[in-house]
């Protein structure tokens, strides 16, 4: 079961990550069809993060703290090698600031802690 579990917990990862890159590209990009685009994949996101969650523990029950802890840092590693990928790519305007915001916000949505 642990076994599952964890790659349970990091498919979750991978799904908040994206949805936290989508999040900052769609407020940082001022073209209306990328941001269009950008708030599906973020909602896409977010839908298949919930399952996630709900399968690694019951969503009215917190996660243990060494989870938590883990999940932050992973995020914010994804979250920001692929903007700053995409910023050495072209992409103008990320505000890499707002990546432990937007981590916190969505944690807090899918009350994990």
């Amino acid at each position: 079961m642990i076994q599952n579990r964890n790659k349970l917990i990091e498919l979750l990862i991978g799904n908040l990550s994206n949805f936290a890159v989508h999040k900052i590209l769609e407020k940082s990009i001022n073209k209306p069809e990328l941001t269009s685009k950008y708030q599906k994949e973020s909602i896409n996101s977010f839908n298949i993060s919930l399952a996630y969650r709900n399968k690694v523990n019951p969503i009215d029950k917190p996660l243990s703290n060494t989870d938590i802890s883990y999940i932050k840092i992973k995020i914010s590693n994804r979250v920001n090698s692929e903007l700053s990928f995409r910023i050495s790519k072209g992409y103008e305007n990320i505000d890499l600031t707002l990546i432990n915001h937007e981590i916190e916000k969505v944690l807090k949505e899918l009350k994990i802690f």
